[in-house]
């Protein structure tokens, strides 16, 4: 089995990509849905990060807010101090298990599978290293801009804030290509995303058959 690792800037596009790989064979799990998971009330990711980070996180029903937490991870203008190696020093250990044992599960399954981890913040957790190979996805900002725009329905102002400060926390994209054994260019339209994904299948593919 090839243990791929797939991971870029925020909005370039990993979860889109992620699907086109699924799409054409590989399997797919998401980082960020698994830690999601793992802070849900009554999950021990979620006792400790309510402990670091107050009650204040908090929703009306006990479950944490997303942005409250982002905010203190990432900063904010009025409170600029960043607590993300805090909190993935909290959820990543228990992330990277889940990941190890679904892979191992895919590999019991199909011995020369494609197993693909779509993760944010993987190289600068240090967890690229766990993988066979490591794809890149990158865009130009003014691409990622439009897209966070979209996604978040917010204006232009607060969008660019969000992701600057976001990125403040990321390693900078030409550092992530520098390790990459394969780089995706997502800033055309879908098709030409879509042939790149095919065609770096078809190399991870013939890998997988050697493992």
């Amino acid at each position: 089995m090839l243990k791929v690792g797939l991971t870029g800037a925020i909005a370039s596009g990993k979860t889109t990509v992620a699907r086109m790989f699924a799409a054409c064979g590989a399997h797919v799990i998401y980082a960020d849905n698994i830690a999601h998971e793992l802070m849900q009330p009554g999950q021990p990711a979620y006792e400790q990060v309510v402990r670091a980070f107050g009650r204040s996180i908090l929703k009306p029903d006990h479950t944490i807010h997303r942005q409250k937490l982002a905010d203190l991870a990432f900063g904010t203008p009025e409170h600029p101090s960043r607590r993300v190696q805090e909190l993935n020093a909290i959820v990543h250990p228990a992330v990277v298990q889940l990941q190890d044992d679904w892979m191992a599960a895919v590999g019991r399954r199909e011995p020369n599978a494609v197993a693909m981890v779509e993760a944010a913040l993987m190289i600068e957790a240090g967890a690229h290293t766990r993988f066979d190979r490591l794809v890149v996805v990158t865009c130009p900002f003014e691409t990622q801009l439009r897209r966070w725009m979209s996604r978040t329905n917010t204006d232009e102002a607060t969008a660019r804030q969000e992701l600057e400060r976001r990125m403040a926390a990321q390693l900078p994209e030409e550092e992530k290509v520098k390790l990459a054994d394969f780089v995706l260019d997502n800033s055309g339209d879908e098709a030409s995303t879509e042939a790149q994904v095919r065609e770096v299948y078809a190399q991870l593919r013939q890998l997988a058959a050697r493992t």
